[in-house]
Parts: C-alpha cells; structure tokens; sequence
C-alpha cells in the first residue's frame, strides 16, 4: 500500500510564486464561486422584477448597488487568494467564514431593492472582511518583505468597513449619497496598499482564469433566467413562434458574448497590463452580462402579453443595453491588454448596431429585433473566424 503523504495543519503564509507553469483555480475556490451564484442570481432576479414593474430608475440603481457590493467582495477573496492560498486549514476555515458572509449578503438583496435597506448586505459585507482582514494579518506577521503592504490592506478595509456601518444610520437620500465616496474608496484601498514596497505576488494566469470562471457563471445565470421566462410563457399559452425566436436569438447572443471574451484571454500580458483597470472594468462586464437575464425574461413576458411596465421598445432596450456595455467594455479591455491587436473599434461599432437593432423594435417585432441584436453578434465572430484564417488581425 502507498503511504498517504501528510499535510501540516498549519504552514506559513507566504507569497505563491507569480512564475507558476500553471496556477488553475482550486476546488475552494470553485465552491466560493458556486455560493456566490446565489447572490448573483438574486440581484438578477430583483433587477427583473423592478423593471416588469416599470420601475427603471429604481431597479437600475438598486441593481448597480447591490451588485458592485457582490463584485467587490468575490474580488478582494479572488486576488488575495491567486498572491496567497497556502490551502491550509486556517485558511480554509476563513474562507468558509467568507463564504458564510456571502451567503448573508446574498440573504439581505431583496431588502435592499425593495426598501433601500442594505442592513442585512452590509452584515454579510462585515463577515467578510472580518476574515479578509485576519487574512492580511497574518501576512504581516509571516510574510515579512510584504509586511507594510499587508498591514496597509488591513487598515484600509477595516476602515472603509467602519463607513459602511456607520452609512446605515444616515437618512436618505444621505445614505445613497455616502454610497459612491465609500465605494471609491474602497476601490482605492487596494492601490493605496500596492504604493510601495514589494508587490503581492498574484499569478497573471490564474487571475485571467479566475476571472473568465465568473464570466461564465453571470452568463449561465442569463441563460438560466431565460429558460425559466420562456418555460413560465409556454405553459401560459404565450405565441410559440415569437418565444422560440427570442429564446433562439437570446442563446446566439450569450453565445456571442462568450466567444468575444473567451477569443482573446490576458494571460501572461497582464503582467505588463494595468491590472487595476483590467481587474475593476469587470465590475461592467459582469454586471452586464448578469442583466442580460433579466432582459430575456422582461421581453419574454411583454410578448406572451403579461402585465408588464415596459413597451416592446422598453424590453428591446433591456436586452440591448447590456449587450452593448459588455461589448464596449470587454472590447476596451482586450485593446488595453494587447494593443498590438486592437479591437476596441470594432466592438465599440457593434454595440452601436446593437442599440440601433433595439430603436428598430419601435417598427419591427420585438422578436425580430433581438434577433437582428443576435446577427450583429454573429457578425462579429464571423469577422474573427476571417481573421483567423487569414492569420492576422482584420483592419
């Protein structure tokens, strides 16, 4: 028999080595993310609901708040863990705790859109980063090159943590009005912590694989909302023509956004790439292609005539806006990332047409519609399938 190797309970917290041959995600962190689908299919759910209601301005800010509190805690788990998974059983236990934290976030979302109260997500957001901050202390105390930078990352959380708490006893619109400073801040944190001294030592491949993980996981969920609406509009009676067009067109364009990403991976030209603007401009890219659900399931509902507070055209634009801030988006940051190959023209000039096929929808069926948004969509990875056999980038 084979002698089972034994694992020290305990190992010293120290920076994974950034030259790593592969660096893939752990099954710890596949089941973070799997938690953290709950939480993005609640805040895609209310989004839907808001806007089934008519209630654009409301459900917009609502969703945006929610959903930057998701993105920003499963990236502060993501990048600490990609310098520092030692995979030991403190750290697993704080990243259970993490975990446990997200699931309470994902508790307090139809709180927050409902009545604005984010009490039950800012609970979740302190249980995480009462671990996240345990973290970072005990890299201070192990890691000693990285010990002022890990110590500023403590403080800085802790800190913007205490303004979170203490934004709850604001009235409003005072509290929605301390939201954007605390959430600047936040994001500054982490480029405040990185001013000087030795870098953390995240994996550029594992970043860029952690990264495409969660994109597909907001698009599955898009994909998930749409099944349901149209199975919800069949047993309803709902015009099979029209829903079996706009489930069709509504996979072309998942598929569309997931061929636009999944084409041109950082990788290893992270390295040389801003990481702070490729890591923050996913906060859109997520948050659109998680919408893009609730679109589906809104144009859907105004076919199969259910009440509703949107127009045909009001449904086309839900379906449509997302789509084109996740191509304007993902085109900008692939441009960022290789400028030897820029695309950002060519992606930018997509979501226009995008929202063109979406005004069309005042003249044209709505299905007709979101299946001239799906053509565009195709037209863009049939010009990379040109580009290819070329084998040089298309002018």
């Amino acid at each position: 028999m084979t002698a089972v190797a034994k694992r020290p309970w305990r190992r010293p917290m120290v920076g994974r080595d950034r030259s790593e041959r592969h660096r893939p995600s752990t099954p710890l962190e596949l089941l973070f993310d799997l938690c953290f689908v709950v939480a993005v299919s609640q805040a895609g759910g209310e989004l839907h609901q808001g806007l089934a209601a008519g209630r654009l301005g409301v459900a917009v800010l609502g969703y945006l708040g929610v959903f930057f509190a998701i993105w920003w805690a499963w990236v502060n788990f993501t990048w600490f863990a990609s310098a520092y998974d030692v995979d030991d059983v403190p750290y697993r236990l704080l990243s259970l705790v993490q975990i446990a934290g997200g699931l309470v976030l994902a508790a307090g979302v139809p709180a927050a859109f409902e009545r604005f109260d984010f009490t039950i997500v800012t609970a979740g957001y302190a249980i995480m980063r009462l671990a996240l901050v345990s973290q970072w202390l005990r890299v201070a105390w192990e890691d000693p090159p990285r010990r002022a930078t890990a110590f500023r990352f403590a403080a800085g959380l802790t800190l913007v943590q205490v303004g979170w708490v203490a934004r709850l006893a604001l009235p409003q619109p005072w509290g929605w009005l301390g939201f954007l400073p605390l959430a600047g801040l936040d994001l500054a944190v982490p480029i405040w912590a990185e001013r000087s001294g030795p870098r953390t030592p995240w994996h550029p491949g594992h970043i860029t694989e952690r990264y495409g993980l969660f994109t597909l996981i907001v698009l599955g969920e898009s994909v998930l909302a749409a099944t349901v609406a149209v199975q919800s509009a069949f047993a309803a009676h709902g015009p099979a023509g029209a829903l079996v067009t706009i489930s069709a067109a509504g996979l072309l364009l998942v598929f569309g956004l997931w061929w636009s990403y999944f084409k041109r991976p950082a990788g290893e030209a992270l390295r040389a790439a801003s990481a702070f603007a490729w890591g923050y401009g996913h906060y859109a890219v997520f948050a659109a292609a998680a919408a893009l659900g609730a679109g589906l399931q809104v144009a859907a509902e105004v076919v199969s005539r259910k009440p509703s507070g949107l127009g045909p055209v009001g449904a086309a634009f839900a379906v449509a806006l997302p789509v084109a801030v996740y191509l304007a988006v993902v085109g900008v940051l692939q441009t960022r990332v290789n400028p030897e190959r820029p695309v950002a023209l060519r992606f930018l000039a997509a979501a226009l047409l995008v929202l063109v096929a979406a005004a069309a929808s005042a003249a044209l069926p709505l299905p007709v519609a979101i299946l001239a948004m799906a053509a565009v969509l195709g037209l863009l990875v049939s010009l990379d399938v040109v580009e290819a056999q070329r084998g040089k980038p298309l002018a």
